[in-house]
């Protein structure tokens, strides 16, 4: 007997109304179950196995690819149902253009296609207060297919609960590379102007405010003798610091003079310092800026690598599950065990930390 025809046996059975309603307070008693531990706020699923799972079932590879998208929508039911605020799935890699040409066209209208399904039966994401947003180079995207994902991504924005993150067309390495090139752009291109006297006028006047004025600048600077290297610091005293330009200061190309009441100051554009930039500023240019951390990353299919997602989001407490199923075939009870053992994680390390409180209380 096929596996095919076991499959088909199984969802037959599972598709009757008493299994159904078995199954369904079944779920509802785990969820809740689940519900009352710790809860992971971010987890990222790679979607891996669909075209395998077409192969091993004898269909064509755009219906695994089908089945797939039937799988997210239920595994984001387990997800909001539980308590996750954001689930990001990487649906499309920009390594997948080098396919066939008539796979990328495919992939690309069944993008469209669920999309548009999602806007029109948006039960789930509404239910949640879920709001869609397509992270990557949506210039790569067909015209078709990101008209429908910029409407997706407006039907959704009042939702503030929970966040979906749709990785299309995306590559980590890709992110990483557009964070840094903002930040720079941030840093070389958004000085804070700052007017900083540095007329003549300006000198002179302060030179005569410390020697007790005159009515002839010129004759009064004439008859002063001339400062010794000595005393030259006295003419720059605190209360003028404000007038001193530091060498390290940036004078932007474009800056301009600027008159104010006979005496003429100079803007003087003041970059940000290059040294306060830390991993957290990189963070704010990323797809993901304002998602918490990940807490949980599952990838299916057995393959044991990360290729290229999430690599910057992947921190020393993340959770790396590789599961052996299908993405097809994925759902709360593949996903159940990957939540027992992250919540039992979470509470080993909440012991753990316990004793370390203690001693540095005493």
């Amino acid at each position: 007997m096929s596996d095919l025809y076991l499959s088909r046996i199984r969802s037959w059975f599972l598709s009757s109304p008493p299994a159904e309603w078995a199954l369904q307070r079944l779920r509802s008693a785990l969820i809740g179950a689940l519900s009352q531990g710790p809860i992971p706020r971010h987890v990222a699923f790679e979607m891996d196995g669909n075209r395998r799972y077409a192969r091993s079932h004898k269909i064509e590879t755009i219906e695994g690819h089908s089945l797939g998208f039937e799988a997210l929508a239920r595994v984001l039911e387990v997800c909001y149902r539980c308590g996750v605020k954001v689930v990001t799935v990487y649906a499309f890699s920009l390594e997948n253009f080098h396919r066939p040409k008539y796979e990328v066209d495919g992939l690309m209208q069944l993008a469209k296609v669920k999309l548009e399904q999602l806007i029109q039966h948006g039960e789930l994401l509404d239910r949640y207060g879920a709001s869609v947003r397509v992270l990557g180079r949506l210039d790569l995207i067909p015209p078709d297919v990101l008209e429908v994902v910029e409407r997706a991504v407006a039907t959704t924005q009042d939702n503030t609960e929970c966040v979906l993150n749709i990785c299309f067309p995306y590559t980590s390495r890709e992110e990483m590379t557009t964070a840094i090139r903002t930040t720079v752009e941030v840093y070389s291109t958004t000085p804070r102007p700052h007017s900083t006297p540095f007329s003549q006028n300006r000198i002179t006047q302060k030179i005569l405010s410390k020697q007790g004025g005159s009515s002839n600048p010129l004759e009064s600077i004439s008859e002063s003798p001339s400062p010794s290297p000595s005393s030259s610091p006295s003419l720059l005293h605190s209360d003028d610091q404000d007038d001193a330009v530091s060498t390290a200061t940036t004078l932007h190309s474009d800056s301009t003079a600027v008159k104010n009441g006979g005496d003429q100051e100079e803007t003087v554009a003041i970059y940000p310092n290059v040294e306060t930039i830390t991993s957290d500023t990189i963070e704010k240019h990323l797809y993901t800026a304002g998602c918490p951390p990940l807490d949980i990353f599952v990838r299916t299919s057995g393959v044991e690598r990360l290729s290229d997602f999430m690599l910057w989001q992947c921190h020393q407490d993340t959770h790396i599950f590789f599961l052996k199923c299908f993405w097809p075939e994925f759902d709360l009870w593949n996903f159940l065990p990957v939540l027992v053992e992250w919540q039992w994680r979470q509470k080993q390390k909440a012991r753990d930390e316990t004793p370390r409180k203690r001693v540095k209380q005493a």
